[in-house]
């Protein structure tokens, strides 16, 4: 993409009603653009990064072996009633009627549907274990919508449910749950840490959240500082061995972190003093086992191998796909901008042309321009008639990790720049030898071909 052909309405000045600095950045990026409260356009280089991140927990849902499917936005009020949540749920719910004055909602959550879903199709243990998941937006009437996408009323989530036949069988289904999401967040250059939290409407009480510290988080956090040097790299799980993926969740849960809903100052204190953490903390995912709570509510049974029908055991698992890029934000930026991860960056790399409109640096530029996209990877070309300054302030704003700066002065040497977002590091080289240094960085999670040079 060619930033002079490109749709980025970039602000200079910091917007007044942003609180927080995702949503400060987020609009002064060209990201997003509010329409209504807590309601916004996905602007082009907001979307691209929203389609990476999706990208992300599809791959990483799918290679826990759940299957992907699409839920309609709205739904049958009849099914929510089924279950008792209709009246319950509260005044967050978006109440709708149609034309023939039938009662619908618009989704904030889907365990009704899936339900639905479920007992229509299936009807044998033979059949189980199964995990269900989709992306969609969501809309949670949030009286006060605020932070950006932090807190919008709509926003894009996954929402994945398991079915099995025993209880033992779904907390093996929430331990992969746990093991793909500690997978996915980390391929998005976060830290999530799994706390022990409510069930709140939906129920249960086995469930954590995953949360993000950062200062501007909604909740207030307890942990022992020892989770947090716990990460989990590049390790292979088995997803069908048990064992393996029970040994994770001990691994993740089994020092002290907890929001202030389930906090227990009594069991807090047992921690050595100088590991005791206080924080605030983004939540960007939760998981829950409730059991039978909507199977028995809505007639989802099986038949067993001694042909009984007993009901199944379920469990919901969410990720905030929108949110995670306020989150994301929040924890990677300077006073600059957005620093974006390499996972979820919405171009790989820059290219600044120094001179435009001189034959040596235009050609060099859409040679390297060229020579990227044909080892797979998604330049930025900065091609506008500007300063210098006015492009490399769009560059450190928009947050690409990295940046090659071409001029008629390095090229006279054969020589670019290639420069690091995150430290702010540069180091001339080749054209071709920063061309092959910014392929091998993202090989590893593109499985570019790296030729060698």
């Amino acid at each position: 993409m060619r930033l002079s052909r490109y749709f980025l309405p970039v602000l200079k000045e910091d917007p007044k009603e942003a609180q927080i600095v995702s949503h400060r950045l987020m609009l002064r990026a060209g990201m997003i653009k509010q329409q209504a409260a807590g309601i916004y356009s996905w602007l082009p280089l907001g979307f691209k990064v929203l389609k990476r991140i999706e990208q992300i927990v599809h791959e990483e849902q799918q290679r826990a072996g759940h299957i992907p499917m699409l839920m309609p936005t709205l739904q049958p009020a009849d099914l929510w009633r089924e279950s008792g949540r209709y009246d319950d749920y509260g005044e967050e719910m978006l109440r709708v009627t149609d034309r023939h004055k039938r009662d619908l909602l618009y989704g904030p959550t889907n365990e009704e549907m899936i339900t639905d879903i479920f007992r229509a199709h299936v009807n044998s243990y033979k059949d189980l274990p199964l995990t269900l998941y989709h992306i969609q937006w969501k809309f949670r009437d949030e009286i006060r919508p605020r932070f950006g996408v932090m807190r919008g009323r709509e926003f894009l989530m996954k929402d994945g449910y398991n079915f099995d036949l025993t209880k033992e069988d779904a907390l093996h289904a929430y331990n992969r749950h746990l093991v793909s999401y500690l997978r996915s967040y980390e391929r998005m250059g976060l830290q999530a840490i799994p706390m022990r939290a409510d069930g709140g409407p939906i129920g249960g009480d086995y469930t954590h959240e995953f949360l993000v510290l950062a200062e501007t988080g909604e909740s207030e956090v307890f942990y022992d500082s020892q989770i947090t040097d716990l990460t989990f790299g590049d390790r292979q799980i088995d997803y069908d061995d048990v064992a393996e993926c029970q040994a994770v969740l001990e691994e993740f849960t089994s020092r002290y972190a907890r929001t202030d809903e389930t906090h227990d100052q009594e069991v807090f204190d047992q921690i050595p003093e100088e590991r005791r953490r206080t924080a605030r903390g983004i939540e960007v995912g939760q998981i829950f086992y409730f059991g039978t709570k909507y199977s028995e509510a809505m007639g989802a049974t099986v038949r067993t191998s001694d042909s009984t029908q007993v009901p199944v055991h379920m469990g919901s698992h969410g990720i905030g796909v929108s949110r995670l890029l306020g989150a994301i934000i929040e924890a990677n930026h300077d006073d600059k901008g957005i620093i974006w991860p390499e996972g979820v960056t919405p171009f790989h790399v820059g290219i600044v042309n120094l001179k435009q409109g001189d034959n040596s640096t235009d050609s060099a530029c859409q040679a390297i321009y060229a020579e990227l996209q044909h080892r797979g990877l998604d330049p930025l070309y900065d091609d506008r008639d500007e300063r210098a300054g006015a492009k490399f302030a769009s560059m450190d704003l928009i947050g690409l990790p990295w940046r090659i700066t071409v001029g008629p002065r390095g090229l006279t040497n054969n020589k670019v720049e290639l420069t690091c977002r995150r430290t702010g590091q540069s180091e001339e080289l080749s054209p071709a030898d920063a061309i092959h240094r910014v392929a091998q960085i993202y090989q590893p999670m593109l499985g570019l071909t790296v030729q060698d040079r």
